[in-house]
């Protein structure tokens, strides 16, 4: 029970049994909701991996969404790396989004390859990018289950310059290797000038604080040449022949 030394204010009071049901009310709301949305969550599982598991072997491309870069080189380099690494027998799949992505999803097309676009609803990113092969196209409401996608059938993962959401991808994809959550494959930075100083950071700073070990360099491959990632994500995928990585 509360009670107040001001007897004037008792009107205004409430046992604590009462606050706390008045307090629980849209608690108890939104996790009737929640039960609710675990089927729109299963849905957009159920469309991912039916339809990822017909887009065959794929190289995930990361990057920045920037349709105007100040350095466009990297759009270009996208572009050819994509092409070549589609002649490889490889699907491309993206975020779907402009900037590198496009030209990524360009390059697939230019290559007569597979297209695959994971396609979230962003205000910030527009419409998705016109190369996109109708039939992968997917659109997605949670991050959590993209990532899934991207994790579970890529071969590879090629991460151009990007920002937060880029560096999100890399880290994650990073970590699920490193715990041996899922199994290895490729990760190539591309943009050695652009990658130095986070590169710097975790062996300066990271690594000499005993966060992270010289062997974790390892799971990062840091290549500028479309020719070297190409072909080191065909021998790769030549020895393993592995569809998916859990």
């Amino acid at each position: 029970m509360t009670y107040s030394v001001f007897p004037e204010r008792d009107a205004y009071m409430i046992d604590d049994d009462e606050y706390a049901q008045e307090h629980m009310k849209p608690h108890k709301r939104i996790h009737s909701l929640d039960s609710w949305r675990i089927f729109r969550i299963m849905s957009e599982f159920v469309d991912g991996f039916e339809t990822m598991t017909f887009l065959g072997p794929s190289v995930a491309i990361f990057g920045s969404t920037n349709p105007n870069p100040l350095n466009p080189h990297y759009y270009e380099l996208t572009t050819q790396l994509a092409e070549k690494i589609v002649k490889k027998g490889f699907a491309i799949i993206t975020g779907g989004g402009p900037g590198i992505m496009e030209c990524a999803n360009k390059g697939a097309q230019m290559g007569g390859g597979k297209s695959c676009g994971l396609c979230i609803n962003l205000p910030s990113e527009g419409e998705q990018n016109p190369y996109i092969d109708p039939k992968y196209k997917l659109e997605f409401r949670y991050f959590f289950v993209r990532k899934v996608m991207f994790v579970r059938y890529a071969q590879a993962f090629v991460v151009m310059p990007g920002g937060f959401g880029t560096l999100d991808e890399l880290f994650e994809a990073l970590t699920l290797i490193q715990t041996g959550k899922i199994k290895y494959f490729p990760v190539y930075l591309v943009g050695k000038d652009y990658w130095k100083g986070l590169l710097d950071w975790l062996r300066n700073t990271v690594m000499e604080n005993n966060n992270i070990k010289k062997i974790d360099f390892d799971l990062i491959r840091l290549s500028d040449d479309p020719d070297e990632i190409a072909e080191g994500i065909e021998k790769h995928y030549r020895q393993t022949k592995s569809i998916e990585n859990f």
